[in-house]
């Protein structure tokens, strides 16, 4: 559910405008997953959410790859977090596209656990490609578990 890419050209960093059906999406049982993204609005799309703060069926997890500049350093990652206002629990999703090796992710999994332990709060899974799946078992070395990824789109690099 989204906007035509007609109708959002030029908005840029001018904020981020939620679609009205996301609001009937919202109310539904079961799991919604919103990709907010990286940048200046992205942190902002949680604000356009009602009770985010106060609703406790609700799980917020922040996806880091540490392979981009705002997250490839402990502090950074535990920066990038903070400025999210609330955090349930992290996704490690280290990747470099199609030049992403077992040894990336599990460097990644290393930073992820450890910012999430400074943070107080769980890695709750990490992310790898299917052709790398069999690399890291069902966990990772830090102990989390190993979800498994279908790459739908494997020209694009993010």
């Amino acid at each position: 559910m989204g906007w035509e890419t007609g109708q959002v050209t030029g908005w840029g960093e001018a904020g981020t405008v939620l679609y009205p059906a996301v609001r009937w999406a919202l109310r539904r049982e079961g799991s919604v997953i919103i990709d907010v993204g990286y940048g200046v609005a992205g942190a902002r799309t949680l604000h356009l959410l009602e009770d985010v703060e106060e609703n406790p069926d609700l799980r917020v997890l922040a996806v880091i790859n540490t392979t981009r500049p705002a997250t490839a350093t402990v502090p950074a990652i535990i920066d990038h977090v903070r400025s999210l206002g609330r955090v349930d629990g992290l996704i490690n999703n280290t990747h470099l596209g199609d030049e992403t090796t077992a040894a990336l992710v599990q460097e990644g999994a290393g930073m992820v656990t450890t910012a999430a332990r400074e943070l107080g709060i769980p890695v709750v899974a990490t992310a790898v490609v299917e052709e790398l799946a069999f690399f890291l078992g069902e966990r990772d070395r830090e102990g989390n578990p190993v979800r498994v990824l279908h790459r739908y789109m494997p020209r694009a690099f993010w």
